[in-house]
């Protein structure tokens, strides 16, 4: 795999152009998405990613900012191929559960369902 370094000193891309945190494997949208959703600051994910610098977390910040319409694009896409597979799951766990289910001591049906991660 091929890296391009960018104009922030923390952020390369890869061969997809995927923004990464240099000398990691964890991509831009991946730490933005986690400071959306719980709303942490920089320190906090630092604490939450201990291998991450505090210069890596606000680099990658700054990078989100200054490229916000394209990670913006690329969380829908992902979220939209989380939810595309999770209804899949649920279809084929529908049809197993259908065939193979089984009723074990205490009325209790084998095997559970799992769906709690999926949400839509």
């Amino acid at each position: 795999m091929s890296i391009v370094g960018t104009a922030y000193q923390h952020i390369v891309l890869d061969d997809s152009r995927v923004p990464l945190i240099a000398g990691t494997t964890m991509k831009v949208v991946e730490l933005v998405v986690a400071q959306q959703m719980y709303g942490w600051s920089a320190e906090e994910l630092v604490f939450q990613s201990p291998t991450l610098t505090l210069g890596q977390v606000h680099s990658a910040l700054a990078y989100s900012w200054d490229h916000q319409q394209k990670l913006d694009a690329d969380s829908a896409r992902r979220l939209s191929r989380a939810g595309d597979l999770c209804r899949a799951a649920r279809a084929s766990q529908a049809e197993s559960h259908a065939s193979a289910s089984s009723t074990i001591s205490g009325g209790m049906v084998w095997p559970p369902s799992n769906s709690w991660y999926c949400t839509s």
